[in-house]
């Protein structure tokens, strides 16, 4: 299995749109969202940011033997308290769950932005918490804090990666 992980031109932003309809279609187990009359989910908050906001948002299309399996949306966090970058969102299609593509994608991002991350899930969202605890801890060797959002209640993945990259 050849994995991939690519950033996003702007002339390919619309593939990234694309997969939001999927990932947004996760999400209905979780938030009260609905499709559009035209049967589509409303365009993400913010997705044009990715390629019109200089170098603090990245859009990555994740691959597998060239063939697209998901994505992940990278915020540097300017003046931020909560660290240097977050894990805005984070794809995998079903196809791919499982098969370790997941968290491939998610230590390679953390090697490409050494320093202090964010990683955020919806409460009731627990598959995603547990893959989140297991991908981080494993990449971390635990050295992780979980935070909750005091008026939300979501929780919160913070750590560095820059012991781990000085160990490699």
């Amino acid at each position: 299995m050849e994995l991939g992980i690519e950033l996003v031109p702007k002339e390919r932003k619309q593939l990234i749109s694309n997969l939001m309809q999927f990932y947004l279609y996760d999400f209905t187990q979780y938030l009260e969202l609905d499709v559009n009359s035209d049967g589509s989910f409303p365009m993400y908050p913010g997705l044009e940011a990715y390629w019109s906001s200089g170098s603090n948002k990245f859009a990555y299309l994740m691959t597998v033997n060239g063939a697209t399996a998901g994505f992940a949306l990278v915020d540097r966090l300017l003046r931020s308290t909560e660290g240097q970058f977050y894990m805005t969102e984070f794809f995998v299609m079903q196809k791919y769950r499982r098969t370790g593509v997941g968290t491939w994608a998610a230590h390679k991002l953390f090697d490409m932005f050494p320093g202090d991350w964010k990683v955020s899930q919806v409460r009731a969202n627990i598959p995603a918490r547990n893959f989140w605890h297991r991908v981080i801890g494993s990449y971390t060797n635990g050295a992780f804090q979980e935070r909750f959002n005091p008026s939300q209640g979501n929780p919160s993945q913070y750590f560095s990666t820059l012991n781990i990259n000085s160990m490699k």
